[in-house]
This record gives C-alpha cells, sequence and structure tokens, in this order.
C-alpha cells in the first residue's frame, strides 16, 4: 500500500475528527452523528495501516487519534431529552406517515364493516334475539352502555383502559410476525364489537347515546389500533414480499419501526385514555366532549402529516437502528 497515497486520501477525515474531539464537550447532534462515523471510520483506517503498510509513525498517529476519538464518543452522547425530543418529532411521525396507506386502508375497512354490521343487526330483530335476551339488550342500552365510562374512579379507569388498549395494540404489533393472521383477528374482533354494539343501540333508538360516548376517546383510541394494525400488517407482508431487501434485512428494520410505532402508541393511548377517563363519562355536553375527542384527533393527524411528511422527506423511515461500535477489522 503506497502510505503517501493513503494519508492523502484520509487526511481531511482525520483533521476533522481531531477537530470534533477538541470541542467533544460543545457538540451539536449531527456533530455527535460525525464523530461517531468519523471514529469509527479511523479505527478502520487504523487496522488497514497496521495490516498492510505498518509504519510506524502513522500507526501512532492513528492509535492516539482513535483512542481519543474513543473516549470523546464515550462523553459526547447527546442527552437523553434530545433523544426523546428527536423520537417524538423525527422517529414516531415518520413511521407513522410511512405507514400511512396500511393503517388508513384498516380505519376505512374496518369502518366499513362495522357500518355493514352494525345495520344488519339493527335492522333485523331475529339477529338481536340471537345476540342476548331482550332483557339483557335493554340492560346494556339503558344502562350499561353510559354506566361502564362512570362506575370507577376517573383515574382508575382512565388507567385501566391505557393498559388495556396497549395491550391490544402490542398484539396486533407483536404478532405481524406471523404473517399478520393475528393482527387481522385483533382487527375484526374490534369492529366487531363496535358494530354489534352500535346496531343495538341505534335499534332501540339510543343511536345519538352511542356516537355522543364513543367519539370523544374513540377517535383517537381507534385511529391508534389502525395504526397498530397496520404496523403489524407491513410487517407480516414484509416476510412475504422483502421487496429488494434481503428477508433478513427487511425484517430487521420493519421489526425496529414497529418498535418505534409501539413507543409511540404508549402516549397516543395515554391521551386517548385521559380522554375516556375524565371526559367521555363526566362531561355532560355533548358538543363539547364530542369537540374535544375531535380536536384530539386534528391533533394527531396534522401532527403526523406536518412532521411526518418532514422526517421522511429527509430521509427518516422510523428506523431505529444504531451503528454498532464494533471492533475494526482490516479490509
Amino acid at each position: 500500500m503506497d502510505v503517501d497515497a493513503y494519508v492523502a486520501a484520509h487526511n481531511a477525515e482525520w483533521r476533522r475528527l481531531e477537530q470534533l474531539i477538541n470541542k467533544s464537550r460543545k457538540l451539536t447532534g449531527a456533530e455527535v452523528d460525525e464523530l461517531v462515523e468519523l471514529y469509527q471510520r479511523t479505527a478502520t483506517h487504523l487496522s488497514v495501516v497496521r495490516s498492510s503498510a505498518p509504519d510506524p509513525m502513522l500507526v501512532g498517529r492513528l492509535s492516539s487519534l482513535v483512542a481519543r476519538g474513543r473516549a470523546a464518543v464515550g462523553g459526547a452522547q447527546a442527552p437523553l431529552w434530545r433523544d426523546v425530543g428527536n423520537f417524538a418529532t423525527r422517529s414516531f411521525p415518520a413511521v407513522a406517515y410511512r405507514l400511512k396507506w396500511w393503517w388508513l386502508g384498516n380505519a376505512l375497512l374496518g369502518n366499513l364493516l362495522a357500518l355493514v354490521l352494525g345495520v344488519w343487526v339493527a335492522r333485523n330483530p331475529e339477529v338481536q334475539a340471537s345476540i342476548a335476551t331482550p332483557y339483557q339488550i335493554r340492560e346494556l342500552v339503558e344502562h350499561d352502555f353510559a354506566n361502564y365510562y362512570v362506575e370507577h374512579s376517573a383515574a382508575s379507569f382512565a388507567f385501566q383502559v391505557w393498559i388495556n388498549n396497549a395491550w391490544v395494540s402490542a398484539v396486533a404489533l407483536i404478532f405481524g410476525f406471523l404473517l399478520g393472521i393475528p393482527t387481522l383477528y385483533v382487527l375484526l374482533l374490534n369492529q366487531l364489537n363496535l358494530g354489534v354494539t352500535g346496531g343495538l343501540m341505534f335499534a332501540y333508538g339510543k343511536g345519538d347515546i352511542f356516537f355522543g360516548l364513543i367519539l370523544p376517546h374513540g377517535l383517537l383510541e381507534l385511529t391508534a389500533v389502525y395504526l397498530a394494525c397496520g404496523a403489524g400488517l407491513k410487517l407480516g407482508w414484509t416476510i412475504i414480499d422483502p421487496g429488494p431487501r434481503r428477508r433478513g434485512q427487511a425484517l430487521a428494520e420493519e421489526g425496529r419501526a414497529c418498535v418505534a410505532v409501539a413507543i409511540g402508541l404508549v402516549g397516543v393511548l395515554l391521551v386517548s385514555g385521559l380522554i375516556e377517563g375524565f371526559v367521555t363519562g363526566w362531561v355532560h355536553i355533548t358538543w363539547l366532549r364530542v369537540g374535544i375527542g375531535v380536536v384530539a384527533e386534528a391533533a394527531f393527524l396534522a401532527y403526523v402529516i406536518v412532521l411526518g411528511r418532514r422526517a421522511t422527506r429527509q430521509g427518516d423511515t422510523g428506523d431505529a437502528a444504531l451503528t454498532p461500535d464494533t471492533t475494526p477489522t482490516s479490509g
């Protein structure tokens, strides 16, 4: 190997790494990323020089630079608040925006299924009779449906529905690797429950109560479930058709994106849980509680569209992959 040519080819990178090391405690987020990348490159350069042209002076220079770089990387990690902010403003909205057709498709087809089922139940007394006795149905539409939202304290109920919805979303996500079949089951069960309950409420003239109590929290809650199902189905489809990527690489990338969705939905479902616990059953002005749900849903959609589109245009896919700090090898 021509040592002079190698130095000429990489000297600018080494100088830049030294500059970043010297200001390692005052780096921006982008500079931290650059520092890590240049440190790893230089570690590889050192390995190449040692194996191909063990020039003592160059080996000594690069060894010192790598040692200082390793120390700087260890002490120049971005603060936790910056990682959280980056996730909230880039990673999560990016993956939600990238998967938009998957979860919007779930929303369209799922709600169409619930509507058809609800109309069928509402118009057919024999179907209603197969679901429950007239007494049980009347108890549901007259008392149980509305009382469900106020029979526990607001705080405990909000926590309960938050945990339940987070679990349902996690199942839809995690079991997507089984070709998305369990994810479809979660989506189908959710829509069947929605359609049957709505059909029974309308059959007994309680449609206004149904929508008045479902919409405040349901808009955001159902959107979160559709997003979870969309991510799970995308993961399942990746097993069938990984596209131009190797199947292992594609699954790893989509799996990490699913992790981003799962973490992000914890916050989204917390908001819907708080609305369900503190608004749905306790705000008695229908237009006000429905308006709160509409505002929450509009805010989430705007968040995904504005921040997600911006992040994806900048190349962010929601993949949480980190470049590992591996031991350099020659080559």
